[in-house]
């Protein structure tokens, strides 16, 4: 990878950390864990980047709101968080975006290959986000599933659906070599 490669992609990943930064202050608080976009953009971060630059742009995300920096749901952060009730899902955030860049790039970046990545990989965030909540709240595992999952499924499941087309559209923006700027 050239040098400019290399600097394109560290902009779209911190240009994607920021999204998803954004996205943690637009929530519905319904309990412990509230319902916000950052999903949204950590499928896009997978299908757009892939799981090499994906995961480093998901990890500076996570490294800003372990600095305290308010990037997480509601315009919190710090360690307090990684350790609260939402940590699971936090954590959760960077195996999810591994897996949904493995699964399109080996599947040619194909929108249904896209749709299958995105639901293993909400599956692996409500997997760990669950586990976590119950672990830290003492919740027994159904009312974990019941508080930590169930009010999610419609909100992630339209959120696929939003992010199939738009990375279709972007798609080929990110991957095109030319920038514009040669004359």
């Amino acid at each position: 990878m050239d040098n400019f490669e290399q600097l394109r992609m560290t902009v779209y990943a911190s240009l994607l950390a920021a999204l998803t930064a954004a996205g943690a202050y637009l929530i519905i608080p319904i309990g412990p864990v509230p319902i916000s976009l950052q999903t949204l953009f950590i499928y896009l971060t997978g299908l757009l980047l892939g799981s090499r630059w994906g995961a480093a742009s998901v990890a500076v995300y996570l490294l800003a709101g372990l600095c305290g920096l308010p990037v997480f749901a509601g315009g919190t952060g710090g360690i307090g968080r990684l350790a609260g009730p939402t940590g699971g899902y936090l954590f959760g955030y960077l195996a999810a975006v591994c897996v949904i860049g493995l699964i399109t790039e080996k599947a040619n970046r194909h929108w249904i290959m896209d749709v299958v990545a995105m639901t293993v990989g909400t599956f692996i965030i409500y997997t760990a986000g669950v586990v976590w909540l119950k672990t830290v709240t003492g919740m027994t595992f159904n009312k974990a599933v019941t508080v930590g999952m169930l009010p999610f499924l419609v909100g992630d499941s339209l959120k696929i659906l939003a992010a199939v087309p738009i990375a279709r559209a972007v798609r080929p923006l990110l991957l095109s070599r030319q920038v514009g700027l040669e004359a």
